[in-house]
């Protein structure tokens, strides 16, 4: 029986020794420096790494300096805990209040708080430049925008795939839903005003005319339908004040959903049922379609591989656009100019010149290695594109040869959208998140995420509103709802 327990005894020696070989136990504050010098030698002994002695030997100098410094913190916190105490037990014998003893904690947490800013101060002195590139990457970033959610528009049965606003008054949000509807909803209240109910097929996307009240949607049913619309906009009812959230990193979200019951559809809102003009060239679903400025012709992007031009007034075919490898996945035209960018799953997006009638000139983008799933235009000379290798690129059109800004993220980015404006680039991700960048890739901020506030689902599409009404960002996803947000960004950021 102790023969056995000798060799258990050396057996669990030996486990010991080959721990402390392979791993990096924390420290008491009663260690040596004896004890960590051998423990550093052992560490280096054990552990396969490719950085140079030298180097290894420098960190472990630098992590044990940091130590002492967290053991000295430990200690005065220790400290602080038995004056913590004795001074209750003097308030409680001597009869005092509880605010006299909240006064006592003031002024030990003060004093704490002072003792934690001069080690932080000590700390940042002393090793800045050793683990500065590391530290860097760790940083926490304030929000520069404030964020407020406005209104949620719900109504629809189904994902929600994309966002417009009109360009005339009144305006009016519209949607484009999976459920084969579209939606148009007051801003101000967050009721349906209209329902299209044309198409056959999933409505992939809506874009207004940009002087009447007409609407084009592109449908899974290979077609493109242009329709009018005629709303009266309802009063708005006075809403409780909203506190503004700041858009930082920290803000907790969760994973949690609501149940997925069916959503019922306004029952009172007006339809209509038939297109005023029907495009049909498509052999496939057709993702997006958008008006040429004037709103004389309208493109549309196929997964048949092609955008083709219309003619609004005669429904006629005036250009098929071929050249992609494979499906497209939208279409952006110029605000200003004849110009018309397209985007496809074969890594790249076009740029179609029609500024000349007898001459349509296109030139190719190979900026991204996987889906570009938007290129859009801004006021300006720019192109930014998102794509599914989670970035996102802003071109300058006169120099289209490398991106003159590069956003990189963590998801998949949907479509985006351009404040003319503020110049702050929108980006709906795969992971529910919504972020806002400048247009020179500076992070502003992230909207909310939570049970509360936010999608739940990825989220499709986004869009500004440059009007003056109460929500300026708008953004949609599967969780089958709009989302109405006021973004407040300070002028001298928005000058930068």
């Amino acid at each position: 029986m102790p023969a056995e327990s000798g060799s258990s005894g050396g057996a669990a020696r030996q486990v010991k020794q080959k721990r402390k070989s392979h791993s990096l136990s924390i420290r008491r504050t009663n260690s040596t420096e004896q004890e960590r010098s051998n423990l550093q030698r052992d560490m280096l002994e054990g552990q396969d790494s490719k950085l140079p002695l030298p180097l290894r030997n420098n960190l472990l100098d630098l992590f044990t300096q940091i130590e002492r410094e967290f053991e000295n913190l430990y200690i005065e916190n220790l400290e602080l805990r038995r004056e913590i105490e004795t001074l209750n037990d003097r308030l409680t014998g001597e009869g005092q209040t509880v605010d006299g003893a909240d006064l006592a904690k003031g002024a030990l947490k003060t004093k704490a708080s002072h003792s934690t800013s001069q080690l932080s101060q000590k700390l940042k002195t002393t090793y800045k430049a050793s683990t500065s590139k590391i530290v860097s990457s760790f940083k926490a970033t304030t929000s520069r925008a404030v964020c407020q959610l406005v209104r949620e528009y719900v109504g629809h049965r189904d994902g929600i795939w994309d966002l417009g606003i009109t360009r005339t008054q009144p305006v009016v949000l519209g949607t484009a839903s999976a459920d084969h509807t579209a939606m148009l909803w007051s801003i101000e209240t967050g009721k349906c005003l209209l329902k299209y109910l044309g198409h056959q097929g999933s409505v992939n996307s809506i874009k207004f005319h940009p002087t009447e009240q007409m609407a084009l949607t592109a449908s899974g049913d290979q077609t493109a339908h242009i329709w009018r619309y005629m709303v009266q906009l309802p009063t708005p009812q006075p809403v409780a004040e909203q506190q503004q959230t700041p858009c930082e990193d920290d803000v907790d979200f969760s994973d949690k959903d609501e149940a997925d019951g069916e959503v019922e559809g306004p029952n009172d809102c007006p339809s209509v049922r038939v297109a005023t003009t029907t495009l049909r060239s498509h052999q496939g679903v057709v993702i997006a379609a958008d008006w040429l400025v004037g709103g004389k012709q309208v493109v549309t992007a196929s997964w048949d591989r092609a955008a083709n031009l219309y003619d609004v007034e005669t429904s006629e075919l005036v250009h098929s656009l071929t050249g992609h490898d494979q499906e497209l996945t939208h279409c952006c035209t110029h605000p200003t100019q004849r110009l018309v960018v397209t985007s496809s799953r074969d890594t790249t997006f076009r740029l179609w010149d029609f500024r000349d009638p007898s001459i349509h000139s296109v030139n190719v983008f190979q900026g991204h290695t996987e889906t570009v799933t938007s290129a859009v235009f801004t006021l300006g000379d720019n192109v930014v594109s998102g794509s599914d290798d989670r970035t996102v690129k802003v071109w300058d059109l006169k120099n289209m040869r490398s991106p003159i800004a590069t956003i990189r993220t963590d998801s998949a980015v949907n479509r985006i959208s351009v404040s003319a404006n503020q110049k702050i680039i929108a980006l709906p991700h795969d992971n529910r998140q919504v972020r806002l960048f400048d247009m020179s890739g500076v992070r502003l901020a992230r909207l909310p995420l939570s049970n509360r506030q936010g999608h739940r689902r990825m989220v499709c599409c986004s869009v500004w509103c440059e009007d003056n009404v109460s929500c300026n960002l708008f953004t949609c996803g599967f969780d089958r709802q709009a989302i109405g947000w006021n973004i407040n960004v300070p002028a001298l950021l928005q000058e930068k």
